[in-house]
């Protein structure tokens, strides 16, 4: 009886063996991961046609056209199903979005050290092709401040627009198509991941050295300044703002801009604590140039030291092919601005389309966006304008407003299109004191202290990135600012790489998972057997060696205090000498060749310990490299496992037959 138990046991150990090394099997005979060149080509298919079906429907020349058009054009697929309700809605989002965006891109284009026009046909073309390409329903496109002063600081050290005010919006024509083009690249080749390398931490951080910036530079156009600098660190700013007591100034500006700001910080108000009034913030900056330019006009007060706008150049956005440098020797650092340019612009932009996305519970594809972005910018440096992208305000002013689609901006670009057709005489005297006040009113929104308390109580190492993001921008430049804030989250990313965490796991209790036995105590460690996990993406180069040299201190101090003990004759709670060793690599999604060297060093040293080597849980693309490597011919086949759970119980089941035995 009990040797046909005995026969019973042996033969479904038999079997869970036989299904362990099936399984093993599969790790090991996994086809070979795609190429390179594969990868590439599927990322462009998955932006140019989404929604593929079957083999045989994409094999028709129309549903293949019909698939890449509603790819690249989204309006196609959901413009079907639109209905009159719904335009009603983004009618009057439209129109509300155009009384703000009117006067900013006005004011903005004042920041960008161009004529107001540029502005204004920032607002018309770039909408309008976002409307057609882009995948957010609530986003408001158009210039930015952020944006804007980047553009102005960074290209006024290759030609001063006071001198040449031509050949710098060339320049500024042209950067605008060096960032389309990147922008569009990024999507079409799922570049995505460069824009993470400006961290949520190093944008809070660089938005607000930014928006302080930005608030002090408006001190020109509040105190009517004449002489001031043209650098945009804090301690220019404020030396120039102190001695223009010197020169020429005229308070009057200082009055109508500051009664005019403070109406529009009580507007702001309004709308915060009551959500039905969200419209009177909204059209206050229009209300305020309309008044503002009345008021100079009926009392003559140009006449009087009050600076104006003057003439702004109406009709359609002139075609500016033409004007576009691409024989000027400044090439190179053109195209460096418009990298740098494109980052922040697609920052900014995904950062608020995801915002209100997910508020309303539907995705937003990132790469579309680029793409959409891409294309609109490059369509705008065709027509006269500057770099645009999503604004948060305006943004926020279309939902409030019950946008539906991207019809708004349709409307909002039409409406700014007729106000350059009609209205652009009327703005003649528009102060140049409220334009600097209506900058100011937006600038708030980008000073987010609490996000950044918040990121203080996270992440130290992350608030260290935002707060060299700020600081570098107030008191260097953006340049300096935005690198600071790159090196500091590449070098986070670098000190997690070379010191990733190394865990020894064991099995929890009554399942079969496996965790940390620091963070689970009660997990179960299997007598001769260290089990460890390998906490990195990338087991490469930089962290190889620091592996290798841990797991090794953990077999040979197991060892040495075996012996220590042998020696002392000492038999309380004796350690288990290791005979195993699992590594768990679930986490490791790639290796490289010091990698590969790494574990073969690592087989060798553990064999002059007598300690067998056994890989659990590969990834796809890390099976492959071992198996080109022949590394897996040199530890057997029979030593790789689907799971640590299995590995152990494989183990075990050895141990139990060599004692029976």
């Amino acid at each position: 009886m009990a040797s046909d138990q005995t026969s019973e046991l042996e033969q479904i150990d038999e079997a869970n063996e036989i299904r362990r090394r099936e399984r093993g099997n599969w790790v090991v005979n996994a086809p070979d991961p795609p190429g390179a060149l594969q990868e590439l080509i599927s990322s462009v298919k998955e932006v140019v046609f989404p929604h593929r079906k079957s083999t045989s429907e994409q094999t028709k020349p129309r549903r293949v056209a019909m698939s890449m058009l509603h790819g690249l054009f989204p309006i196609l697929r959901w413009g079907r199903n639109y209905r009159l309700s719904m335009f009603k809605n983004d009618f009057l989002a439209g129109l509300t979005l155009a009384s703000l965006s009117i006067p900013q891109s006005i004011g903005y284009a004042n920041l960008a050290k161009l004529d107001p026009q540029y502005g204004l046909y920032t607002s018309v073309v770039p909408p309008l092709i976002y409307a057609v390409m882009g995948s957010s329903r609530d986003i408001a496109i158009g210039p930015v401040a952020v944006v804007s002063m980047l553009l102005s600081s960074m290209i006024q050290t290759l030609q001063d627009p006071a001198t040449d005010p031509v050949a710098y919006r060339n320049l500024v024509f042209t950067v605008t198509f060096f960032s389309g083009i990147f922008q569009a690249l990024f999507g079409l080749f799922r570049l995505g991941f460069l824009i993470d390398f400006l961290s949520h931490a190093a944008v809070v951080g660089f938005m607000g050295g930014a928006a302080i910036v930005i608030g002090l530079q408006q001190l020109k156009g509040l105190l009517g300044i004449t002489h001031f600098t043209t650098k945009t660190d804090v301690v220019s700013v404020l030396h120039s703002v102190f001695t223009s007591i010197h020169h020429p100034w005229n308070p009057l500006n200082f009055v109508l801009g500051c009664s005019f700001f403070i109406f529009l910080l009580f507007a702001r108000f309004i709308g915060r604590k009551n959500k039905k009034m969200f419209w009177f913030p909204a059209i206050a900056p229009l209300v305020s140039v309309i008044i503002s330019t009345l008021i100079v006009y009926l009392t003559k007060a140009d006449k009087h030291g009050v600076n104006i706008v003057k003439h702004i150049k109406g009709g359609l956005d002139p075609i500016s092919i033409s004007d576009l440098q691409f024989k000027t020797p400044h090439l190179g650092q053109l195209a460096k601005i418009g990298l740098i340019t494109a980052i922040i612009a697609l920052t900014e932009a995904i950062a608020v389309g995801r915002s209100f996305a997910s508020i309303k519970g539907y995705h937003l594809d990132g790469n579309k966006e680029m793409v959409a972005m891409g294309f609109m910018n490059i369509a705008g440096s065709f027509t006269s304008c500057y770099v645009a992208t999503g604004s948060f305000s305006r943004t926020a002013v279309n939902f409030s407003a019950g946008c539906e689609t991207v019809i708004s901006n349709i409307v909002m670009a039409i409406t700014v299109l007729l106000s350059l057709e009609l209205f652009t005489r009327l703005l003649y005297y528009t102060p140049m004191a409220i334009l600097a006040s209506i900058i100011l009113s937006a600038l708030p929104g980008l000073i987010n202290i609490h996000e950044a308390y918040h990121i203080w109580k996270i992440d130290k190492l992350d608030f260290l990135a935002c707060i060299g993001a700020f600081f570098g921008v107030l008191f260097a430049s953006i340049e300096i600012g935005l690198l600071a804030a790159v090196s500091i989250s590449f070098g986070k990313i670098v000190l997690n790489s070379i010191r990733p965490g190394i865990e020894e796991v064991g099995r929890i209790p009554r399942t079969d998972i496996y965790g940390d036995i620091n963070q689970y105590p009660m997990a179960i460690k299997s007598p001769g057997i260290l089990s460890v996990r390998i906490n990195s993406s990338f087991f490469c180069f930089a962290n190889a060696n620091f592996i290798r040299q841990r797991i090794m201190r953990w077999v040979t101090e197991t060892d040495e205090e075996e012996e220590e003990e042998e020696e002392g004759e000492i038999k309380e709670n004796r350690k288990e000498r290791i005979q195993v060793v699992i590594l768990d690599m679930s986490c490791v999604t790639n290796v490289d060749t010091a990698g590969i060297i790494a574990l073969e060093e690592l087989h060798k040293q553990m064999l002059l310990h007598e300690t067998e080597l056994i890989v659990a849980s590969p990834r796809w693309e890390v099976m492959h490299k071992l198996k080109l490597s022949k590394f897996l011919d040199k530890i057997g086949r029979g030593r790789v496992f689907l799971t640590v759970a299995e590995a152990v119980a494989a183990r075990m089941s050895i141990e139990y037959v060599k004692d029976n035995v």
